[in-house]
């Protein structure tokens, strides 16, 4: 998306789109760390517990807009954390170290030269780089742009993406279920990983199988929106009323994609806007958010589509000429830890868990029921292991690529051990391009 400047407080979760510089130093002038005395380091450089040094306070200075008056020679200005420093004053005597006195203070500890000062310029000097383009700003970021005063940062602005849920079949979450009826899952999820990702959304739940209907709540949200995402209606159904309506555009292109699960898939520009139509089963809809979805957000931030995580080892696809998951997504090599069947002709993306084992090699076990309708396997997952075309058994020992979805137990300091060869990334088959054909209801 094209860069724009934005007020800071709308920032959050945007992308920079330019090198930031400083144009003020921070701290922008000398100030104290500490609550205490703004002292000359030499005429208290004999204070102990035993031979404690009183000297007169000559003033007090807040924190505030306040130039302070410089110090006089042989007393000390009480100063509070923030105030900025006395001309004169080479140290801070904390509070602690004193009798705490207001007209004369007793110090019982000597500081030393520079003490809890915090020099003009120390964390950022005027020119400095404070955020390289591509940074996501988060809380942090957030603030040291404030620090350095920069009110309009220029970032990629967070993509809007809408979200349609298609079945006259859904009720909203909470509501009484009568016969025949399911609960509105998929607009939850699908929605919440389009936040996870960084977008601003808004949902659409339950739209009915009326193709009027659709296509009205389809042209409506069609203006405000960066990204249209809908679920279900994309089939060979008799009231399939995405593909329905949508196909009569022939802007958007529908297809039969050789993979497991997730197979009928949709995909096109109307109006400019960018429209995936994703199946309805909710574990094909997720798993097809993260294969398609996922990395167009990330480019629409400014993100590249792949992403690195931390202590993790990159699946490596040298032998396989760099084609397939490696190249585009966030994927790791593990090793299989039991059978792992596959249909022949489809790329299959078994939801598994992961542990290390006692060499500290990523272990890939099913992640409960593996069904396109079973949420509860999906929603324990580490990762979707990726099982090329041609496999149709996976035998334990095997190494190939996985797509991390979220941050497992093994996640830390240790990266797991790198055993994956090129030649046993090889042995498992390109993870190139899908091939289309197959049969419907995943």
């Amino acid at each position: 998306m094209s860069p724009r400047r934005t007020a800071l407080r709308e920032a959050h979760g945007c992308v920079l789109a330019a090198d930031v510089r400083a144009t003020v130093a921070v701290p922008g002038f000398d100030n104290s760390a500490m609550d205490g005395y703004a002292a000359r380091a030499a005429e208290v450089a004999a204070a102990s517990e035993a031979n404690p040094v009183t000297l007169a306070v000559s003033s007090e200075i807040m924190a505030g807009p306040v130039r302070p008056e410089p110090l006089v020679p042989g007393t000390v200005a009480r100063i509070m954390t923030g105030a900025p420093l006395p001309e004169g004053a080479d140290t801070i005597v904390q509070l602690e170290w004193t009798d705490g006195g207001t007209e004369s203070v007793r110090i019982h500890q000597a500081p030393r030269r520079g003490l809890h000062i915090r020099r003009a310029g120390e964390d950022i000097a005027p020119g400095n780089l404070v955020l390289a383009a591509g940074t996501v700003l988060g809380s942090a970021q957030i603030g040291l742009l404030a620090a350095v005063n920069i009110a309009r940062p220029p970032v990629h602005p967070r993509p809007r993406v809408a979200v349609l849920s298609t079945g006259s079949e859904l009720v909203e979450v909470g509501a009484p279920l009568g016969p025949g009826q399911i609960v509105d899952s998929n607009s939850h999820a699908i929605a919440a990983a389009a936040h996870e990702a960084g977008a601003i959304v808004r949902r659409f739940a339950g739209v009915s199988d009326d193709p009027d209907a659709f296509a009205d709540a389809f042209e409506q949200v069609l203006k405000d929106a960066d990204v249209v995402i809908t679920t279900g209606g994309i089939s060979v159904g008799a009231r399939d009323v995405v593909k329905e309506v949508l196909s009569k555009s022939g802007e958007i292109r529908f297809e039969r994609i050789a993979m497991q699960p997730g197979k009928p898939q949709g995909f096109g520009v109307v109006g400019g806007v960018p429209v995936f139509t994703l199946p309805g089963n909710p574990v094909s809809a997720l798993v097809s958010f993260e294969l398609f979805v996922r990395p167009a957000l990330r480019r629409m931030r400014g993100l590249p589509a792949s992403v690195t995580s931390p202590g993790s080892a990159p699946f490596s696809e040298t032998a396989a000429e760099g084609q397939g998951a490696a190249a585009i997504w966030n994927t790791l090599a593990v090793k299989v830890g039991e059978v792992v069947q596959s249909q022949p002709g489809k790329r299959t993306f078994p939801r598994v868990r992961l542990e290390r084992d006692a060499g500290g090699e990523l272990v890939a076990t099913y992640a409960g029921g593996q069904g396109a309708h079973q949420m509860s396997g999906l929603a324990s997952a580490h990762a979707l292991l990726v099982v090329p075309e041609e496999v149709v058994e996976v035998s334990p020992g095997t190494v190939l690529p996985a797509l991390l979805l979220a941050e497992p137990e093994w996640a830390g300091p240790q990266a797991p051990a790198s055993t994956a060869s090129t030649a046993s990334a090889a042995s498992a088959g390109s993870a190139g391009s899908a091939l289309t054909g197959g049969t419907a209801g995943e």
